[in-house]
């Protein structure tokens, strides 16, 4: 009781339940991949953050429509991350990703996580598109809920990634949606594809096979030395998203003189990165950690 173990042994029970949560809420996870509704339905959440708006809408339709996360000690001026969450382009709720909107805001983002539209409702660049507008939509609102518009700082993961790093690097689509480039900090992706010509899976066909430019599909044709500064994260175990997408797109940011920094995490799959921005799966990667450093280091 109060924290005593009764009985010798009763430590390691605990720590075997925790740990048998933890795999289990991993699996289930794995399992729910790209929705994650249980997951996040069950995932204890950051305390000292709370949603504060929930279906503000940032264009027309249904899928055009962000929630916002905050600190529950609000404040002004706060930094403002943008999360885009990933699925193949196919598939995701915004919904299913509150354990990540509130981890960030309990670490003083104002933190906004848009829905955007998918296949086979949009193809390449809707979605890109899409994703410029909510952060339109950010520069237009974030003040009325104590955010900064001019301290952005853009993330995402797989797709979402893409769909971010496409924003910093392709100047057309935050330029078509009216945001000043220097409103947009920084940059982080999370296990993204940013080099993946020729078009090899179902997910890749369906999203871009259509685009008359094959080449303007990708992100890592477009580095550029006054692109935001770029955090790269990837893990070692990841069999969906290889390492060519992170070492092409280092290489082409350094040949053009832009600011890139990469992380790999050791033994860690693509969906472990995303997920150890949860409170119980924090310790499978420094996800959270490395995000929030670079996103204080380049609104401060």
């Amino acid at each position: 009781m109060h924290g005593l173990h009764p009985w010798p042994g009763a430590g390691r029970m605990v720590a075997m339940d925790r740990r048998f949560l933890l795999t289990g809420l991993t699996a289930l996870a794995a399992a729910c991949t790209p929705t994650l509704g249980a997951f996040n339905a069950l995932a204890p959440r950051d305390p000292g953050a709370r949603r504060v708006a929930e279906n503000q809408a940032y264009g027309v339709g249904p899928r055009r429509k962000l929630d916002v996360y905050a600190p529950e000690q609000g404040g002004e001026r706060l930094p403002v991350v943008v999360f885009i969450y990933g699925g193949s382009w196919a598939s995701g709720a915004k919904a299913d990703y509150a354990f990540a909107g509130a981890a960030l805001a309990a670490q003083g983002f104002l933190t906004i996580i848009p829905d955007y539209r998918l296949v086979p409702e949009v193809r390449f660049p809707g979605f890109i598109e899409d994703c410029a507008a909510a952060v339109r939509w950010v520069v237009d609102h974030a003040a009325e809920f104590g955010g900064d518009p001019s301290r952005i700082v853009i993330t995402g993961h797989s797709a979402g990634a893409y769909n971010a790093l496409m924003l910093a690097l392709d100047a057309t689509y935050l330029n078509e949606a009216g945001v000043a480039p220097s409103s947009v900090r920084g940059v982080a992706g999370l296990a993204g594809p940013y080099d993946f010509l020729p078009f090899d899976v179902d997910a890749t066909r369906n999203a871009f096979g259509q685009a008359a430019d094959l080449r303007s599909t990708q992100p890592v044709n477009f580095a550029r030395a006054d692109a935001p500064p770029l955090l790269l994260l990837w893990g070692d175990a990841d069999t969906t998203v290889g390492p060519r997408n992170l070492r092409s797109l280092e290489a082409a940011m350094r040949a053009a003189d832009g600011a890139v920094e990469t992380k790999i995490y050791a033994g860690v799959n693509h969906v472990d990165i995303m997920l150890a921005l949860s409170r119980p799966l924090r310790g499978r990667a420094p996800t959270l950690e490395d995000l929030t450093t670079f996103a204080r280091r380049v609104t401060a």
